[in-house]
């Protein structure tokens, strides 16, 4: 008997992952499994590890594309009331990992506290967030989070205090299948302040990016101390499609899909944007959107 059988009632087989992603593309998840609880949770975990059958965590899709072919093994879903709560008492804030980063920033903000204003616009779940590191000029998630509540390899519930995570630009460490939650450690502030600098983000963001476009975000990192979007630019590519899908004409680290675009399409146009930045910069892109599997 598989042990997944036991998780019948929370299952899809064959479910198609495409409507998960803000690309809206690839193919079937082989399990799709969306646990009620942190005890369920962890017993899929474990289920997983004993038995070698592929993990994978899916946020809200927003930097993520999957292969055409779909995923072995199982993909979880953190939906449930429990993973999407959101607590606040006096500066410190506890969410699920499922819990959308836009949902919490304004959670934030409502109630005074600073440190958050200026990641107005990221997509995606603290969870994702978390282990993405997610961030922009003002900062980094990573610097605000006290701690993080995880399920090990063994399905194990534990607590890990940040300085044990090692954040770093665009990625953590963080030694465990699933994020939980997060605690955050902010700072008390201006509410009129606050709200003025996420206006001024949020305004800045939607000037600069194909935000009414479906897309998934950032494509690539920024190399040190250069713009992987200015250095895609140069190398005269906006505009530049293969298939359905191309370069965004507003910001060059963005990949647009249309309707018949497939992953092969946006992977090969990677690859074409990849050697074009290394013909004419020398400079080797390093992914930031994750590829399934």
């Amino acid at each position: 008997m598989n042990c997944l059988d036991k998780f019948a009632d929370i299952t899809r087989r064959d479910e198609s992952l495409a409507p998960y992603t803000w690309l809206k593309l690839g193919g079937p998840a082989q399990y799709l499994i969306e646990p009620r609880t942190q005890e369920e949770l962890a017993e899929v975990v474990q289920c997983c590890q004993q038995n070698e059958i592929a993990l994978h965590v899916l946020g809200d899709g927003s930097n993520l594309l999957v292969r055409d072919e779909g995923v072995s093994g199982v993909v979880l879903r953190l939906v449930s009331g429990e993973f999407s709560r959101v607590t606040i008492e006096g500066t410190r804030v506890t969410a699920g990992a499922g819990a959308l980063l836009s949902h919490v920033v304004s959670r934030t903000v409502a109630a005074g506290l600073t440190g958050l204003e200026e990641l107005a616009g990221i997509p995606g779940t603290i969870g994702g967030a978390i282990v993405g590191n997610a961030g922009g000029r003002g900062g980094e998630l990573g610097s605000k989070v006290e701690s993080i509540q995880v399920v090990t390899h063994r399905g194990v519930i534990e607590t890990i205090p940040a300085d044990l995570i090692g954040f770093e630009y665009r990625n953590s460490h963080i030694d465990a299948p699933v994020v939980i939650s997060a605690t955050l450690q902010l700072e008390e502030g201006d509410a009129e302040e606050i709200t003025r600098r996420l206006r001024k983000t949020w305004i800045m963001k939607k000037a600069s990016q194909p935000l009414s476009s479906q897309s998934a975000g950032c494509v690539f990192k920024n190399p040190r101390g250069l713009s992987a979007g200015a250095l895609i630019e140069q190398a005269g590519l906006k505009g530049t499609r293969v298939g359905d899908c191309e370069v965004s004409d507003i910001h060059a680290n963005f990949i647009i899909t249309h309707e018949n675009t497939t992953s092969h399409d946006v992977l090969r146009l990677i690859d074409l944007v990849r050697s074009k930045v290394a013909d004419h910069h020398g400079v080797e892109l390093e992914l930031e959107v994750k590829v399934w599997p």
